[in-house]
């Protein structure tokens, strides 16, 4: 047992998370200096290098009982409320009577109740947590002869206005969106949720970025196990940096090597009010306007925040158009191929005599074709995602028409090819979530080969493994194609058929927890015909 346990300590991984938690203790246990020279000058020494830390003393003796200095970073903190702070410190008079005395002291009194204007005020007592309340966006007093100092939030700086998503744009609904400030992104939420069951639990991650995640759930009606799942997944990341919601994402998500999405990303604050109130749980990442969303299903990818706006005929009717694209884009091309080169009885003969006709002058077999005016999109695509704005689509549209038209009058490719392979990138387009999309897109090329080596068969061959491995994913303990495997039919409510507001009485079981019930039962006014017929009933009496 000893053996194995100096074994294991002597190993280069166990010594490195050895030496880092005991920095870290260190680092953490390192106590604030009564002197205020001393911690100005650890101060200057961490920050100082660069030209925003401020350093502003408010005595002429730093030498005196109670002297005071202010700590900031100029472009974190709001210039407004910095100013009223300075105002309140300046008129503020220490006496040397104060020296000694704890955090109850006549001075934290004073600062807390009279001199600060700003609301959110912490005592910091590590020389650590100084660096990080600066490095955050707060001011940190700091008093000589005390070893103990305060946080004042005055956050602020220069920050994007909330505007319309730009990904997720829809005709009816809220038009506003998710910044890259996590405080304004916990705001749009509560203004959607005005509960007190509404929870945020805070974490940092990151041990460079120190970067604040939040997650949240609506109490009762997440699953517990669901959140001490996504708790003890955040908790174990230990990584140098997060600087997008991906990087979480990839940390946190079952199956990471399978090509579809066990997460969805949502840059809109009532998708994420929406999910939560079905029992989801949301992780707010600071610095991206992108949320994630677990657990999910297969169908989530192919619902919008749009379907619960309008009728719930018109929402069934688009879930069935996106579906019918996700499976045009994934094997049009590849039965294009299968049929045109193996199972061509399968074709009308008009049809197929066309086909013929066209295909006769190409140089190129049609596996070989397709894969071309593939990549020839693929790259036509991302050049106009990469270009400015103001020349992007227009090269992307004016490239796909000239280089298209100009490969058919060349003979290069096929007119009927060319076809295809344009309306399965448009139907990709249709699939509303980038990562969903995505997954087609790379999908597509296997199956193309499968195809063109052996024809339908191939196509089998590839889409029987994908079912299986649909069915077998699974999403924080919830999986990934219910409510079809396994079947819950008081779940198909809200899936490619969305029923009326009034129908859907219960949340989604697979998600939510012990409280399934949504609403009371709906009771329709009585028609105006009803209502004439009782009239005249009552007249006559």
């Amino acid at each position: 047992m000893l053996s194995d346990w100096i074994r294991d300590v002597l190993k280069p991984g166990n010594r490195h998370k050895q030496d880092t938690k005991k920095s870290k203790q260190q680092n953490s246990a390192d106590p604030i200096s009564p002197s205020l020279s001393h911690t100005l000058s650890l101060l200057q020494l961490k920050l100082g290098q660069g030209p925003d830390f401020v350093i502003r003393d408010f005595s002429e003796n730093p030498a005196q009982v109670g002297h005071i200095a202010l700590c900031y970073i100029e472009g974190l903190i709001d210039q407004n409320l910095l100013s009223d702070l300075m105002e309140g410190l300046i008129a503020e008079k220490f006496s040397e009577s104060s020296s000694n005395l704890g955090e109850n002291s006549m001075v934290s009194v004073s600062l807390l109740k009279k001199t600060i204007p700003a609301g959110n005020i912490q005592i910091i007592r590590s020389q650590n947590e100084v660096y990080q309340a600066i490095l955050s966006g707060n001011a940190v007093i700091v008093i000589n002869g005390n070893n103990y100092a305060l946080a004042v939030s005055i956050a602020g700086g220069v920050r994007r206005a909330i505007q319309e998503p730009s990904s997720q744009t829809v005709v009816r609904g809220p038009k506003e969106g998710f910044t890259e400030d996590i405080s304004t992104n916990i705001t749009l939420i509560r203004r959607k949720l005005r509960t007190p069951d509404l929870k945020f639990e805070s974490h940092v991650i990151g041990r460079y970025t120190q970067t604040k995640v939040m997650l949240a759930y609506i109490e009762n009606v997440a699953n517990p196990e669901v959140i001490q799942e996504m708790t003890k997944r955040l908790q174990s990341i230990d990584t140098d940096s997060i600087l997008e919601s991906g990087y979480i994402e990839e940390f946190i998500q079952d199956e990471p090597l399978s090509l579809f999405p066990t997460m969805l990303n949502s840059e809109r604050p009532d998708t994420v009010a929406g999910s939560l109130l079905d029992g989801q749980v949301a992780v707010l990442i600071d610095g991206t306007p992108f949320a994630l969303i677990a657990p999910v299903t297969f169908f989530n990818f192919f619902q919008t925040a749009e379907d619960y706006y309008q009728r719930y005929d018109i929402s069934t009717f688009l879930r069935a158009l996106r579906v019918v694209s996700f499976l045009v884009s994934l094997l049009l091309p590849s039965l294009f191929i299968a049929l045109t080169n193996f199972q061509q009885e399968m074709i009308p003969t008009t049809l197929l005599i066309t086909l013929m006709a066209q295909r006769e002058g190409t140089p190129f077999p049609a596996l070989l074709e397709a894969l071309m005016m593939e990549l020839m999109f693929e790259v036509i695509r991302e050049a106009g995602v990469r270009m400015p704005r103001v020349i992007g689509s227009a090269v992307s549209i004016v490239g796909a028409l000239v280089i298209g038209q100009a490969a058919v009058q060349a003979g290069l490719v096929s007119g009927a090819m060319v076809i295809v392979v344009a309306f399965t990138a448009i139907s990709n387009f249709v699939i509303p979530y980038f990562g969903m999309a995505s997954a087609v897109r790379l999908l597509r090329f296997a199956l193309m080969l499968l195809a063109g080596a052996l024809g339908l068969f191939g196509i089998l061959i590839g889409i029987i493994p994908l079912l299986v491995h649909l069915v077998s994913l699974k999403s924080f303990g919830v999986d990934y194609f219910v409510p079809y495997s396994p079947t819950f039919k008081s779940n198909m409510k809200d899936l490619i058929i969305r029923a009326p507001w009034w129908a859907m009485k219960t949340r989604p079981s697979e998600k939510s927890g012990h409280n399934e019930t949504r609403q009371a039962a709906h009771q329709y006014p009585a028609s105006s015909d009803d209502t004439e017929g009782d009239h005249k009933s009552d007249t006559q009496k």
